[in-house]
């Protein structure tokens, strides 16, 4: 049976806990709030680089792009995916949506598929799901991070999509929205084909003026198709980040609502409990003034 001393002890508890769960939901916004602001500082930047592979097609007349055919046609194609996920916990289901979103994915994808995997724990629920995590990434703790966590992701891709030609590279990571919600997005990063080139076309050149490019064609194209995948990564780095956060506010906004209804819970039973004390109290003294009464 509880006292009055134990439910002390749970009220401040609770106390003590919903202390923590607010730090963390402010600590959580604060985050938000830092990597949406470079995402939207990266969608500047992203739309300039592709303008700028607009205006090297645009002056070297290249209306299509023709995919170059192995010699080895019958090589099985590998799928690489690059998932994004979180090492952290208090996240509600980040990690459990994207892998879901992963292996559905990627079911409808032929090939052997391979997965980088930026998260230890969206690593474990992929290798129980059966699928082959090869590299693991630390997931960045702040927007400082984010670069030199792309810069090693880069090259290691660059170099798989070398030695593998017949191969294709895949991002997936969780998109934030409105409302502190996210959803599961996948983005091709390599090849770039005619595939690409046409997404391209969305873009139009801001102005009437013809591009030219000024210095080398190859060296300028190289460099825009570098930046480009670089601001894939990095988006979709700091997207799944500002998601985590967000889910983590959802889930200490929710911990906040349950610690609320159970102090009210144990504050009733408190108050109840030392009532029926001080009616037991009282109606000994009661008693015990009619007994002496009576004497």
């Amino acid at each position: 049976m509880e006292t009055q001393e134990s439910l002390r002890r749970k009220l401040s508890g609770a106390e003590d806990l919903k202390t923590v769960v607010r730090t963390m939901k402010a600590v959580a916004a604060s985050n938000i709030g830092q990597y949406e602001t470079a995402v939207h500082s990266l969608g500047d930047y992203y739309r300039t680089v592709s303008l700028g592979i607009i205006g090297y097609l645009s002056q070297e007349k290249i209306k299509s792009m023709v995919e170059k055919k192995e010699p080895n046609v019958n090589k099985e194609k590998l799928i690489c995916a690059i998932v994004f996920g979180s090492d952290q916990g208090l996240v509600g289901q980040f990690n459990d949506s994207i892998a879901d979103f992963v292996a559905n994915s990627l079911h409808g994808l032929q090939g052997k598929k391979e997965i980088w995997a930026v998260g230890e724990r969206v690593q474990l629920l992929l290798s129980d799901m059966g699928y082959n995590t090869s590299k693991l990434f630390a997931v960045p703790s702040s927007v400082n991070a984010i670069t030199p966590l792309i810069q090693q992701v880069l090259a290691q891709s660059e170099t798989f999509f070398d030695n593998n030609k017949n191969s294709e590279v895949y991002i997936f990571h969780n998109q934030p929205k409105s409302a502190a919600a996210y959803v599961p997005a996948i983005q091709r990063l390599l090849p770039l084909d005619e595939k690409w080139r046409q997404s391209l076309t969305t873009l139009q050149w801001p102005t009437k003026l013809p591009p030219q490019v000024i210095g080398g064609i190859k060296p300028t194209l190289l460099a825009l198709i570098h930046e480009y995948l670089f601001t894939s990564l990095f988006k979709a780095s700091a997207e799944s980040l500002a998601s985590e956060n967000a889910s983590r506010l959802a889930a200490m906004q929710r911990a906040e609502k349950n610690i609320d209804e159970l102090v009210v819970e144990l504050g009733n039973k408190f108050h109840s409990l030392r009532q029926s004390s001080i009616d037991e109290e009282l109606f000994d003294v009661i008693s015990g003034f009619e007994v002496m009464k009576d004497d």
